[in-house]
């Protein structure tokens, strides 16, 4: 069965041209087929637009201020600069000069964008409005406990003191509980007692 199947794709490959099968092959992964060109648009391409390892130095002027600058640069220009940058970088790091490392650095890991500093008086205005809101918890708990019902009457202290004395009578948690021997807890008891009206 599996020999049957390596000759008809022999006899396949063998019918096919060669350009199809290099064009096919040309393109090396899913992210290259976006950026793939035909093959008439490469060969017009200027060697000096092709991107490779720069390996003159980018201009002091374009690098001069790159941290209060970077953030009012459009985005194009930020990716342009980065892009140099990185191209930059592939060479020897001891023709870098001081500054475009300074920049790349500054450009990875500086305080921009999500790594920003947060803006002054930030943390008063957290901690006002965690203030505001725990005030207007409480007032919307007291509110709620305002037109409430009266508690039921098992969570008075007699009801409770009555629950320990049958959890007594029936022995109730004869290991750890109230009916264990040297017992010193309260029990059930855990409400003031009731109010008379």
């Amino acid at each position: 069965m599996f020999a049957p199947s390596i000759s008809r794709a022999a006899a396949r490959s063998s019918a096919m041209p060669m350009s199809a099968i290099r064009s096919y092959r040309s393109v090396s992964s899913p992210v290259a087929c976006l950026n793939a060109r035909p093959q008439a648009e490469k060969k017009s391409i200027a060697p000096q637009q092709t991107r490779a390892a720069s390996e003159h130095a980018i201009a002091n002027p374009t690098l001069a201020g790159i941290e209060k600058r970077w953030e009012a640069l459009p985005p194009q220009e930020q990716a342009d600069l980065w892009m140099q940058l990185r191209d930059r970088m592939k060479v020897d790091w001891h023709q870098m000069t001081i500054q475009e490392k300074k920049a790349a650095y500054w450009i990875a890991f500086g305080p921009h964008g999500p790594r920003s500093q947060p803006p002054k008086g930030e943390g008063l205005r957290i901690f006002t409005k965690v203030v505001q809101l725990c005030a207007v918890s409480v007032g919307v708990f007291y509110l709620i406990h305002a037109f409430a019902k009266p508690q039921p009457k098992t969570m008075s202290k007699e009801w409770q003191e009555a629950s320990n004395e049958y959890a007594l009578r029936e022995k109730m948690n004869p290991l750890y509980g109230i009916s264990s021997e040297g017992y010193e807890g309260k029990g059930f008891v855990q409400s003031p007692p009731l109010e008379k009206s």
